[in-house]
């Protein structure tokens, strides 16, 4: 009985100091907090020093880079630590025109708006949801 509270107490404590280790997550793009990323001047040097970009947008031609640098010590203390973003503008001979860097102070400038589009097509009750298409027929195609 004493062997079991022994392995018992060297899990828990295994288990405990595990949690309360730190790790460091990050997501997106990595960037170099020493490099100039503004300074670039067209869309092959953007590309090769920050690769393939996070989203793009077909309509303004712009590129962004997304990257996030959190510590998580377990599920419920995650703190974020830096968040940037890098924004290019290119005109037709692919030159960068615009370039703006966004970070966490940024974040109260930007104004979000409230409103959202209304879904009136398609309205289901309860248990419209659950049972679906629960008995519902296709009629055959008699062309």
């Amino acid at each position: 009985m004493n062997n079991n509270k022994k392995i018992l107490f060297i899990i828990f404590t295994i288990l405990f100091t595990s949690n309360c280790s730190e790790k460091i997550a990050y997501s997106g793009t990595i960037l170099n907090n020493e490099f100039d990323y503004l300074s670039l001047s067209n869309k092959n040097a953007v590309i090769s020093y920050l690769g393939k970009a996070n989203y793009i947008d077909i309509i303004e031609n712009k590129f962004f880079y997304y990257s996030e640098k959190k510590i998580i010590k377990n599920n419920f203390n995650k703190k974020l630590i830096q968040r940037n973003v890098l924004v290019y503008k290119f005109d037709e001979s692919e030159n960068v025109i615009f370039s703006k860097q966004y970070d966490l102070n940024n974040e109260q400038e930007i104004k979000i708006i409230k409103e959202k589009t209304k879904n009136n097509l398609i309205k289901k009750g309860l248990l419209e949801k659950i049972f679906g298409g629960v008995g519902k027929r296709t009629l055959p195609n008699t062309q």
